[in-house]
C-alpha cells in the first residue's frame, strides 16, 4: 500500500472529450448490465461503497453506473447521521438490514466509513471508539466477502480548487443551491483533517477482499467511466464471466 493512497500522489491529467465519453459510457453501461445479470444468476451479492469529498460527483457516478442495470437488481442507500434508535445500537447495526440480497447490488452513498471520517473529525465519537473501528470494519467486510459478497470501495477525489469551483457553481444556480449547506463549507475548512482521516482509513482497511479505488474526479466524464470500468473489470475477473456475457 504505502504511498498508493496519499492524495498528493493523485494526478488530474485524465480527461475525456464529450465524443469519447459518450462512446465509452455506452459500452461500459452495457457491460455493467450484463455482468450484474450474470452475478444475479450466480447469486453473488455486490456491495459498492462510495465515499469522497463533497461535490466530487458521487451521485452522478452512481446514476451512470445503474443506468441500464435492472432496477430490481440494485438498491441505493444514502447514509446520513444516525437517528435516535440507531444511536442506541452498535454503529454497524444500521447497515446490516441495508445489505443486498443474494445476486443483487447494494450501493452505499456514504457508508460505515463515516465512523472513521466525519465522526472522527467532528468529535462525534470517542478516540478509543474510532480507533477500534479499523479492526471492526475489516472484520465486518471479511464476514461479508466470506459469505460470497463482492466488495468495491470508491473514493471520488477532487482538488480543493475544483471543489470550491463546484461549491460556487451550486451557490449561483437556483436549481442546485439546495445541494450546498453550511455543513459543506464547515467540512471544507477542515480539509486537512479529513485528508488525514481518509488516508489512515485507506491504509488500514484496503484489503484484497475489499479494495479501495481512488478515482480522480476533477473531470466528471473520466470519473464516471472509471467507476464503471472498475465495476465491470472486478466482476468479470471475480466471476470468471464467459466472453459471451462481456
Amino acid at each position: 500500500m504505502g504511498d498508493k493512497f496519499k492524495f498528493q500522489n493523485v494526478t488530474f491529467t485524465e480527461t475525456l472529450s464529450n465524443k469519447d465519453y459518450k462512446k465509452q459510457i455506452d459500452e461500459l453501461q452495457e457491460r455493467a448490465r450484463l455482468v450484474s445479470h450474470y452475478s444475479y444468476k450466480k447469486k453473488r451479492s455486490i456491495i459498492l461503497v462510495f465515499e469522497g469529498w463533497d461535490a466530487a460527483g458521487k451521485g452522478g457516478a452512481i446514476r451512470r453506473l445503474t443506468s441500464r442495470i435492472d432496477p430490481r437488481l440494485y438498491t441505493v442507500s444514502s447514509i446520513a447521521a444516525p437517528n435516535d434508535v440507531e444511536r442506541n445500537h452498535h454503529y454497524l447495526w444500521r447497515f446490516w438490514n441495508k445489505l443486498p440480497t443474494l445476486g443483487t447490488v447494494g450501493i452505499f452513498d456514504r457508508s460505515w466509513y463515516g465512523r472513521l471520517l466525519v465522526e472522527r473529525v467532528e468529535g462525534f465519537t470517542k478516540v478509543e471508539d474510532w480507533q477500534r473501528s479499523f479492526g471492526e470494519i475489516v472484520n465486518f467486510e471479511e464476514d461479508l466477502s466470506d459469505s460470497g459478497a463482492i466488495i468495491i470501495k470508491y473514493w471520488l477525489h477532487v482538488s480543493s480548487d475544483e471543489q470550491l469551483k463546484r461549491f460556487n457553481a451550486r451557490k449561483d444556480d437556483p436549481l442546485k443551491r439546495w445541494k450546498l449547506t453550511e455543513e459543506d463549507w464547515r467540512n471544507r475548512d477542515k480539509w486537512p483533517l479529513y485528508e488525514e482521516a481518509a488516508e489512515e482509513a485507506f491504509s488500514k482497511t484496503h484489503k484484497p477482499n475489499a479494495p479501495w479505488h481512488i478515482v480522480p474526479a476533477n473531470d466528471k466524464y473520466f470519473a464516471r467511466t472509471e467507476v464503471l470500468r472498475i465495476f465491470c473489470d472486478r466482476l468479470e475477473n471475480e466471476l470468471n464471466i464467459p466472453s459471451k456475457f462481456s
